[in-house]
């Protein structure tokens, strides 16, 4: 049996819910069992959250410069301590220039840690893309900076909860910039990446849906002519290469197809075509407080993996006690995924 995989876990934005629900997922003995998992931040913060906000006074901060000096014990928090926030100027629930700075040295270490071999995968926390700008980091979010640092070009967003998964042609760009950017090589090129993707995940022959960006999927043109000139080309170019790909198919029945198993997965247009379906799913909001938040974030055709929750830092909640760790927990199910299986891409 092959050793339980290493699994960098960034600390997210130190102001927000992060170092909580990381607190609540490593005190989950089972998460021991599928991996060795070792946060990535600052240590301080870390032990602050799990006595204030967690009250786990029990949990065992052990801060490490070096992956090789972890214990992966259950009880312990191994933290690859990158000392980056000063305690006493810790804005809780805020946007702030110093957590910002903290968040991205966390996630540019976790890149670079994966790279030189020495964690398997890595999973990330939520960070805030204005905290993140105010420090200099000019990127709209994880995916742009892991594309950047590790010198990907193709690459695209991919979410999942329960049966349904969705990757995105274009993410965080406007709705116009979006409509612009649905071209057959990119509409192509991320059907590719979704046929990769379920195979890595152990589907023999993935069933790929690509949705329509307009109502309808154009109406035969009436409604705008993209599906006929851009997205119908792409997929009849990936089924020349033998990939199992479906469309366009009318946006507003796509999503529950994939979710009731006629599809493995469906390649989404834009940002909201596809976050809106699995947030609804994922995110359950009942009697004043969030009952569930599970849905998961990948990002594909980089040469590491990462995954990550679906979520933002949710400030008003932060270290209170009361935010959810589902999502994170999933994320690090994902990464036990992709790290355990081969990840030999296919030649289409």
């Amino acid at each position: 049996m092959r050793q339980r995989p290493v699994i960098g876990i960034t600390l997210g934005d130190p102001s927000g819910i992060g170092p909580e629900i990381t607190v609540k997922t490593l005190a989950q003995e089972r998460i021991y069992g599928i991996c060795r998992p070792v946060v990535i931040g600052d240590a301080g913060v870390l032990k602050k959250s799990a006595e204030e906000a967690v009250k786990r006074r029990d949990m065992l901060i052990h801060p490490v410069t070096s992956i090789s000096d972890c214990r992966f014990e259950f009880g312990t928090i191994d933290v690859y301590d990158l000392r980056n926030v000063e305690l006493p100027k810790l804005k809780i629930g805020a946007v702030d220039a110093m957590s910002g700075s903290a968040a991205f040295s966390a996630v540019k270490k976790a890149i670079e840690l994966a790279l030189a071999g020495d964690i398997d995968a890595t999973v990330t926390n939520p960070l805030n893309k204005e905290a993140l700008n105010l420090a200099g980091h000019r990127y709209s979010g994880h995916t742009e900076i892991y594309a950047d640092l590790t010198g990907t070009k193709k690459y695209s967003m991919m979410l999942a909860d329960e049966s349904l998964r969705v990757v995105h042609v274009s993410t965080h760009v406007s709705l116009r910039e979006a409509c612009d950017r649905v071209k057959k090589d990119r509409v192509l090129e991320v059907i590719t990446l979704a046929y990769h993707t379920c195979k890595q995940l152990g589907i023999e022959n993935p069933k790929i849906a690509v949705a329509g960006l307009n109502p309808h999927a154009g109406e035969n043109g009436m409604f705008g002519r993209e599906e006929i000139e851009e997205i119908t080309p792409a997929i009849l170019s990936a089924q020349a290469q033998g990939i199992n790909a479906e469309g366009p198919i009318p946006p507003d029945t796509v999503f529950s197809k994939a979710r009731g198993g006629m599809y493995d997965i469906a390649v989404a247009m834009y940002h909201d075509q596809g976050h809106i379906p699995l947030k609804t799913l994922g995110f359950q909001y009942k009697n004043g407080k969030w009952q569930s938040v599970s849905g998961v974030n990948i990002t594909l055709g980089l040469p590491i993996i990462r995954s990550s929750v679906d979520h933002g830092t949710a400030f008003n909640h932060a270290w209170q006690g009361a935010a959810n760790e589902s999502s994170l927990v999933n994320a690090i199910g994902y990464a036990v995924r992709f790290a355990t299986r081969p990840q030999k891409q296919e030649t289409i």
